[in-house]
């Protein structure tokens, strides 16, 4: 089947799903506000060459999902059309060729190590500037990618909690600062386990498929029962977190900025705890409202220190 230039534009940026970059790019928008306001450094060169990094690790990530994902994706397909599960879908319907996506993949991967190498030694941006790219590109890519594969070992969860939690808040301040400010270890929490959940309540509508396939995911190793109390905890625990910041020096008025989205976690919580989850429309709602509150998260202490 041949593919026209167009076809293959307009399919290379659905499949890099650019709505979804700004749960990485809002915390690393984060970590440049603080290194401005508690450091009183700010290079908009770094910080643009910075997001274009990130913007291209979560594209290698997001590619080499629908490359190597392909199996369960397809069993998705014909499951449910939530658009926060199963890909893109894209390459079961045969609308793009398989190899664009891996090919991208890496593309975009290398493309971020020149980021990395022209931050470090060019801007001299700090000596661990590298190494920090490196623990979101390598486990980005490798999220998905053959033989490591993460998603399939029941810790991948972990990895995206950290790679868009600490990672990007830690990784923007150093690159400003050639420093990492000990408020930001404790500040990522709430963002880390908020990312953590989303990647969780995901995988629920892609239970069956993964299973099929053979995708060894966290919710495939713990099932919907485990996985639902696992959810909630987390949830709880994003709220907790949060609202006590605070104590860690976080300005008060965080607090007031993140109630909203609080309200909105505990609705989600509650839907889930009396099962409402399993109602497909649901769902998909819920999937939603759950980026929202990592989203929210995120504004809310860029808010508290304007």
């Amino acid at each position: 089947m041949k593919y026209s230039a167009k076809q293959l534009i307009q399919g290379w940026i659905i499949l890099s799903r650019p709505p979804f970059h700004i749960v990485g790019i809002l915390p690393f928008v984060l970590g440049t506000f603080l290194a401005c306001r508690l450091g009183g450094v700010f290079n908009p060169e770094v910080f643009v060459i910075g997001v274009i990094g990130v913007i291209l690790v979560m594209i290698s990530t997001h590619h080499a999902g629908e490359y190597f994902d392909l199996a369960e994706d397809t069993i998705a397909a014909g499951q449910h059309n939530n658009p926060f599960a199963g890909g893109t879908r894209l390459i079961p319907a045969g609308k793009m060729p398989p190899r664009v996506a891996l090919v991208t993949s890496i593309v975009s991967f290398t493309l971020a190590a020149a980021v990395g190498v022209v931050l470090q030694f060019v801007y001299e941006t700090g000596p661990w500037t590298l190494v920090l790219g490196c623990l979101g590109a390598l486990p980005g890519f490798f999220y998905s990618t053959e033989p490591v594969r993460l998603v399939k070992r029941g810790v991948g969860e972990l990895f995206i909690g950290f790679c868009y939690g600490w990672l990007p808040v830690a990784a923007s301040y150093y690159i400003q600062t050639a420093t990492i400010a000990p408020i930001i270890h404790w500040m990522w929490l709430p963002i880390g386990f908020s990312i953590f959940n989303v990647i969780l309540l995901n995988e629920f509508p892609d239970y069956e498929a993964d299973r099929a396939a053979g995708k060894k995911n966290l919710l495939y190793r713990i099932g919907k029962a485990k996985g639902k109390a696992v959810y909630l905890v987390f949830n709880l625990l994003t709220c907790l977190t949060m609202l006590i910041s605070p104590v860690w020096g976080v300005p008060f008025r965080v607090v007031y900025f993140f109630l909203p989205f609080a309200a909105l976690a505990l609705f989600i919580a509650f839907m889930v705890w009396r099962d409402r989850h399993q109602d497909p429309r649901k769902l998909e709602m819920l999937c939603g409202l759950n980026i929202a509150v990592n989203v929210g998260t995120s504004i809310s202490y860029i808010l508290a220190y304007i």
